[in-house]
């Protein structure tokens, strides 16, 4: 009963998006592995996606019953709890596509830096509500820095630099958020592009680098690195207005399309459901991203605001260099796209992030009425 009472308030935008964006990313990952697997287990990953987005949905109903306003008690934990785990990973983690960046858990293999990304939204805005209006010269900011800066350094270190580009996206958001003198912020943006050289030669790994080079052109290893982004571009530049159809795109039916049901999950939407199934998707994170916008504005704490802040900058962050690198206009990350791209820790991230949305919402709608 009380939950039915708090169903009747919920964000039904908000919902209607995520909704959306799921039952398109089931299809697709159906789409895009069953051909590659064998037949007995020709829908796994399907399947496996299900499953964890009907736990996931049953989470945010628990998770419904609480007042976000808890979490903010836990911020110092958290970190610690952050850092622990983060360090863990290069202790224990497991080594994959060059990467140490997962843990094994029985059959299920956990990717402790995607439930970071939560956890420091959590811990910024437990630190940052204090700090809105008086971030006005570089000692007020660098202990904001350092706080961010150890998780940064310890998921570069796995390495992975698109997440920890993601950790840079929620701080910058925040920041904003917090009326940053902008004056401050680009003059740190300046300094950071100064010591570009410095971190080409001394922290990014050859592979990283060369992708950065095949990013302005991809002939330069086209059988290497720059071979995701040729295949990529061709699959959503073949399915031209309406798709070749399910089932039917031959750049992921075929296997030319690497990682097609995770990193590039975008390139098999726009060959098979063409420019209008990647138009239509594109608006379900526009409004998606819309809603997170005026849950912060309608917020009635800074904790709150800073939430969804935070969560909205890290999907605005996810889809803009995700789908600009399956269209070849961004560097290729392995940052994947929101909602759709097949992964248990990613999804789980973002189901909660809902959670934490809805949450913030139903609190509003609670104390309007």
């Amino acid at each position: 009963m009380f939950i039915n009472k708090k169903l009747r308030k919920v964000d039904v935008a908000l919902i209607v998006a995520v909704t959306a964006i799921i039952i398109m990313s089931l299809i697709t990952i159906g789409s895009a592995t069953h051909i590659n697997t064998p037949s007995e287990d020709r829908y796994w990953f399907l399947q496996r996606q299900g499953i964890f987005t009907i736990v996931n949905v049953c989470v945010i109903l628990f998770v419904m019953n609480f007042d976000y306003k808890m979490l903010q008690l836990y911020g110092k934990k958290l970190y610690i709890f952050n850092i622990i785990m983060l360090l863990a990973v290069m202790l224990l983690g497991q080594s994959a596509l060059g990467a140490q960046r997962w843990i094994q858990l029985g059959p299920i293999s956990i990717q402790p830096s995607e439930f970071s990304k939560l956890i420091m939204i959590i811990c910024m805005a437990s630190v940052f509500q204090d700090k809105i209006g008086k971030l006005n010269t570089l000692s007020d900011l660098l202990p904001l820095l350092g706080y961010v800066g150890l998780p940064f350094l310890l998921v570069l270190k796995q390495p992975d630099l698109g997440t920890s580009l993601v950790f840079l996206a929620i701080f910058i958001g925040m920041l904003f958020a917090c009326g940053v003198n902008l004056k401050l912020l680009f003059g740190m943006f300046g300094a950071a592009v100064a010591c570009a050289p410095l971190l080409w030669m001394f922290v990014l790994k050859e592979y990283q680098k060369m992708r950065i080079m095949v990013f302005f052109d991809p002939n330069v290893d086209p059988l290497g690195s720059g071979y995701h982004i040729i295949q990529s571009k061709i699959a959503i530049g073949s399915g031209m207005l309406f798709g070749k159809g399910l089932f039917a795109g031959t750049q992921s039916q075929l296997n030319f399309l690497p990682e097609n049901h995770t990193d590039f999950i975008f390139a098999v939407v726009g060959e098979e459901l063409g420019f209008l199934g990647a138009t239509f998707l594109l608006l379900m994170y526009l409004l998606l991203m819309r809603r997170g916008i005026k849950i912060a504005q309608q917020a009635q704490d800074n904790f709150g605001m800073l939430l969804a802040v935070g969560i909205t900058s890290m999907w605005v962050f996810h889809v803009l260099v995700n789908v600009g690198m399956t269209a070849g206009i961004m560097p290729v990350t392995g940052i994947p796209l929101p909602f759709m791209s097949y992964g248990v820790s990613a999804l789980t991230t973002n189901m909660l992030a809902v959670a934490i949305l809805l949450n913030i919402y139903l609190r509003n709608q609670k104390l309007q009425f």
